[in-house]
């Protein structure tokens, strides 16, 4: 291929970047608005399949794209891609609108079957990005472009919370009578069409060198079916549907035994949804191999950081979110910093290497988390975390690329980005167990006992003051009526420790008045809060504590990986 002329790559690269954030700002803003659509569509039971389904076919779609990519016009795929993304934007917004529908159901389940398409969409969006980056520019200049990848994604993230509240709370005033959640899926429609227009008007075909046109379906079928019931498997809440579960069990089973028939069927096709020669590359298998630990790694810093911000250093949702900023900053800069130092070195394997031992460093600092240790702390370590994953999300692509051959770089690139986000899925899965074991391991049995402790392992600290107000109106409520009978009941269901209902139903006993009998109720809930709260804390500085030292493993393991990842020159042209 030759290079394209100036302006053209200057369009496309902004319509595929541009494509990008909207894919990635989507998985962080859809979150913040969760809360208004399950109350506005009435659906709580379901409300977790908003997620799940998007990120099951989502998934299961990456592949695909990536194939595809090695048969067909590279514009064509990322032009399908948007445009079903878009499609799936435009109707998750009118989830509900019109009542219930013909074989949708009500607006959630209308909801979650626009999300599995819009997740179809959006599993292109990404590695379509490496892709295209990689038919504009050779090995040789491309790690700086593609260095812009990681940047697009951090931006994402810090504005998704923020954009998606804002729309929530106060989207209803753009257009009287639409609710304000539904702009969280609209906002997507005017830049994602000027990207289209980008993506249209200057991108050229980019007709790859394929020598078979045709898709095998037996293998995408059993891949993708393989993909699935294992996300499935790993998204099932835990607490309904355990590990040993039979349906938990009978879907990881179902996926090995599509896997099997998969490699199978691979072996004997010409024209596999994922070529396993691939994995005769030593640069490929590795890189994989590295991507699979750090995904892992990557998500599950982002994951349990905020739950230590607020259950342990007690701020508020919005300090947390804001103590990740720092995080986003510092992807950003290594992502970027990487990708032009990559292009102008021509090294690669030394930037991979010293960013993921300032990743282990940073991650053996957040071991070392206490109750004691200040926020301010926390966003440094997290910063430190971001710089040294920052060059993970271009520079593993950016060899894989070197090394295969062109005639598969779709596959071997959406491979890449499958093994990133299967590592995550996997790792998150793992490591939320990892916490409800620890929880109930540091948190003291009569404690879990005074308060429910399920109530507050689901909700932290803020379910626990919740807990804690609602007793201290009871018992009040029980006191004003002057029922000797009420007042034991209610003491008696009350989670609290024996000596202060004991203190309680004295004071009840020898008449003190109403108002001394208030202060008392509030003095001994607050004592007894203080009490489980502390405890908790300290539970969840353990048990975060512990994860981090899972995390710590993952790190070594794909620093191990990525030390036999070989050192090949960076190629100059496209062949």
């Amino acid at each position: 291929m030759n290079l394209l002329a100036s302006p053209e790559r200057r369009y496309t690269l902004a319509g595929v970047l541009l494509a990008l954030f909207l894919g990635a700002l989507d998985q962080t803003i859809v979150a913040t608005a969760l809360p208004r659509i399950v109350a506005d569509l009435q659906g709580l039971d379901r409300y977790a399949w908003i997620v799940t389904i998007y990120l099951l076919t989502f998934t299961v779609a990456t592949p695909i794209y990536g194939k595809l990519a090695d048969l067909y016009s590279r514009k064509a795929i990322e032009l399908a891609a948007i445009g079903i993304f878009l499609g799936g934007s435009f109707l998750c917004g009118l989830a509900g609108e019109f009542g219930p529908l013909p074989l949708l159901g009500d607006g959630m389940n209308q909801l979650i079957v626009f999300r599995a398409l819009q997740g179809l969409g959006g599993g292109g969006l990404f590695s379509l990005a490496f892709i295209i980056i990689a038919d504009l520019f050779p090995p040789a200049e491309r790690g700086r472009y593609q260095g812009f990848v990681g940047a697009v994604f951090a931006l994402a993230s810090v504005l998704g919370p923020f954009i998606g509240g804002v729309l929530t709370d106060h989207g209803d005033v753009l257009v009287p009578g639409i609710e304000g959640w539904r702009w969280v899926f609209y906002v997507n429609l005017p830049f994602g069409l000027l990207a289209l227009g980008f993506i249209w008007s200057k991108m050229p075909t980019l007709q790859p060198p394929a020598t078979h046109r045709a898709l095998d379906w037996n293998s995408t079928l059993l891949f993708s079916g393989a993909l699935a019931a294992l996300v499935l498997a790993l998204q099932l809440d835990k607490q309904a549907h355990p590990w040993d579960a039979p349906e938990t069990i009978g879907l990881f089973v179902l996926a090995a035994l599509l896997l099997v028939l998969f490699v199978r069927q691979a072996r004997r096709s010409p024209s596999p949804i994922l070529d396993l020669e691939l994995f005769r590359g030593r640069v490929f298998t590795t890189s994989v191999l590295a991507l699979l630990f750090m995904g892992a790694a990557f998500l599950n810093i982002v994951l349990f950081a905020p739950l230590f911000l607020i259950n342990v250093a007690g701020v508020s949702a919005t300090v947390a979110g804001l103590s990740m900023v720092p995080f986003s900053l510092g992807v950003a800069t290594g992502s970027t910093v990487s990708g032009q130092l990559v292009s102008r070195f021509g090294h690669y394997r030394r930037f991979m290497l010293g960013g993921e031992l300032l990743v282990l460093v940073a991650v053996g600092l957040l071991t070392t988390l206490t109750p004691e240790t200040p926020p301010g702390l926390v966003a440094l370590y997290l910063a430190l975390c971001g710089l040294g994953l920052g060059p993970t999300m271009p520079l593993f692509p950016l060899a894989i690329q070197n090394a295969v051959d062109v005639r598969r770089l779709g596959q071997a690139t959406s491979a890449a980005m499958l093994a990133r986000q299967i590592g995550g899925v996997v790792g998150t899965a793992v490591m939320g167990t990892v916490l409800a074991i620890s929880l109930a391991a540091y948190v003291p049995q009569e404690a879990t006992a005074q308060l429910g402790f399920r109530e507050g392992q689901r909700g932290g600290l803020e379910a626990v003051q919740a807990r804690f107000d609602s007793l201290a109106v009871q018992i009040e409520t029980a006191l004003e009526s002057h029922d000797d009978g009420r007042l034991a009941r209610t003491l008696q269901a009350a989670p609290l420790p024996p000596t202060v209902k004991a203190r309680l139903q004295e004071a009840a006993r020898h008449e003190v008045s109403t108002e001394a009998l208030q202060a008392l109720v509030h003095r001994e809930i607050d004592r007894a809060r203080q009490q489980v709260v502390q405890q908790l804390r300290r539970a969840f500085a353990e048990a975060i504590g512990r994860i981090y030292r899972y995390v710590l493993a993952l790190v070594v393991a794909g620093l191990i990986a990525t030390w036999f990842v070989p050192e090949l020159p960076l190629r100059r042209s496209y062949d």
